[in-house]
């Protein structure tokens, strides 16, 4: 089982949030669970290329 990192918050009666490896892609839900959904639909259709040009979080080494 892969797990994701998530950000969310409420603002009035929504739920929104986004992957953090995908900070461009934002969803919503009436509650956390249906914004937890939300987003393993987001990541599956950003996984299976549904999406073009998806944008990606990297990390770089400097010295």
């Amino acid at each position: 089982m892969t797990t994701l990192k998530y950000i969310y918050w409420q603002d009035e009666d929504m739920w929104l949030g986004y992957l953090e490896e995908y900070p461009d892609y934002m969803t919503q839900g009436d509650t956390p669970e249906e914004l937890q959904e939300n987003l393993r639909d987001i990541y599956q259709e950003l996984t299976n290329n549904s999406i073009p040009s998806v944008r990606h979080v990297g990390e770089l080494a400097v010295a």
